[in-house]
């Protein structure tokens, strides 16, 4: 009870404060809108907020599948070829550490203007995809080498092998690997949302945007609020998938 009672108390607390500060100090609601004025653009512009997220949200689940898909092939073609993840890895690993921001507008020219949607599901595929095969990979050498021996012994098939002993023992880390890509997909989706500005995108991040141009605060904030709760869902969703299958596994 105490895991749930005390987060709500911490943010009565804030949302009380934030209040008492904006109330007492005279802040211009430009610079900080009070709790109420954010809860009015919510509900003043839920409908148009909740289309701008659908939108998002289609994004994030699709480079987010094509992360999944991509990441955990590559990891099991690193798993039958040392040879192949010698030469592919690398290239990996440049795409992780080169900032997301300064790859968005390549993609975008390079897609085209006509295809927004397509260069946003690829930048944020960029942002998801390297947890997924980080980990799916460190998971399928994870395998212990006594039941590898084992599996040897009983003459399994590669699909035995993959099916029996290489999948169970790499799927605890896909799922820890699902957790962190989710939230860098979401991301992804936002800062490419940001580069294309009115270039075609309709998520929320450009419903943020447009509302920062026109200095309307409170509805950015409106906006903020319901990324984060889309942040908060899809982690909490593969955090609960992630118990279930593993104490299914077990």
């Amino acid at each position: 009870m105490k895991r749930f009672l005390l987060p709500l108390f911490a943010l009565l607390a804030l949302l009380a404060a934030w209040h008492f500060y904006v109330a007492l100090g005279h802040v211009p609601k430009f610079i900080l809108p009070p709790p109420m004025g954010v809860y009015d653009a919510l509900t003043g512009n839920f409908s148009t907020l909740m289309l701008a997220a659908g939108a998002t949200l289609k994004v994030t689940l699709v480079a987010l599948c094509a992360a999944v898909l991509s990441g955990v092939g590559l990891a099991l073609a690193f798993s039958l070829s040392r040879t192949v993840e010698m030469t592919i890895y690398p290239f990996a690993v440049i795409l992780q550490v080169t900032p997301i921001v300064s790859i968005a507008p390549l993609v975008l020219i390079w897609v085209g203007i006509d295809h927004v949607e397509r260069a946003l599901v690829i930048i944020a595929w960029l942002a998801a995809f390297f947890p997924i095969l980080a980990n799916m990979s460190a998971g399928l050498r994870a395998v212990d080498p006594n039941l590898n021996d084992l599996f040897s012994l009983y003459g399994a098939t590669r699909w035995q092998r993959f099916w029996r002993l290489l999948w169970p023992t790499a799927m605890p880390y896909l799922l820890a690997s699902l957790k962190v890509s989710g939230g860098f997909a979401l991301i992804g989706a936002v800062v490419a949302e940001f580069v294309a500005g009115s270039g075609g995108a309709t998520g929320l991040a450009w419903r943020i945007l447009e509302a920062g141009n026109r200095l309307q605060t409170e509805k950015m904030f409106a906006g903020l609020l319901i990324l984060s709760l889309m942040g908060v869902i899809i982690f909490y969703s593969f955090a609960t998938l992630e118990g279930w299958l593993l104490r299914y596994r077990r």
